[in-house]
Parts: structure tokens; C-alpha cells; sequence
């Protein structure tokens, strides 16, 4: 198991590539207008979840953007997938 040093010096700067994206993404979203799309609700849930300690934000993040029904559709909306449920903000 690597140290907390290791993972950093292994990982850091493609991380903070990946969060100056995230930002940049939600500056042009915002800039256009679109912040209240459900799949930008289920984003803006999911980064608050960064705050989160525990070791389990992975999973926790993963939920914003499910489906939490049980029962099975007939037939699936649309032509592909949307990255989010839009029936609400993930279980």
C-alpha cells in the first residue's frame, strides 16, 4: 500500500488537471445559461459530496447520478444515455 506522499506525488497533478475542467465546464455552463438541468443538479450534488470524509465518496457520488427504481421500464426514453436520472437527484 503506497503512503499518503505516494499517492500524492503519483496523482496530484492529474487530479488538479481533472477539478481545473470541472470548473471550467461549470463556468461555461453557467455562462449559457444552463444550471437548472437535472443532470446539473445531480453534478452540483455530487461535488459537494467532496467534502465528505470517509473513504466511500466514490459510491456516494455514483448514487447522485442513479436511477434508484426497482422496477423495470417497458421501454427506455430516448435514443442513449443521459449520464443522470432525470426523476430526481440519485437515491
Amino acid at each position: 500500500m503506497n503512503s499518503a506522499e505516494e499517492v500524492l506525488d503519483l496523482y496530484f497533478l492529474e487530479t488538479r488537471h481533472k477539478l481545473l475542467d470541472v470548473a471550467a465546464f461549470l463556468d461555461r455552463v453557467e455562462r449559457a445559461g444552463g444550471t437548472g438541468d437535472f443532470r446539473m443538479q445531480a453534478l452540483k450534488k455530487a461535488l459537494a459530496l467532496l467534502h465528505e470524509e470517509g473513504g466511500s465518496r466514490a459510491e456516494a457520488i455514483l448514487q447522485c447520478f442513479s436511477d434508484p427504481t426497482r422496477e423495470p421500464v417497458d421501454k427506455a426514453p430516448g435514443k442513449g444515455a443521459a449520464g443522470a436520472w432525470p426523476g430526481g437527484t440519485g437515491a
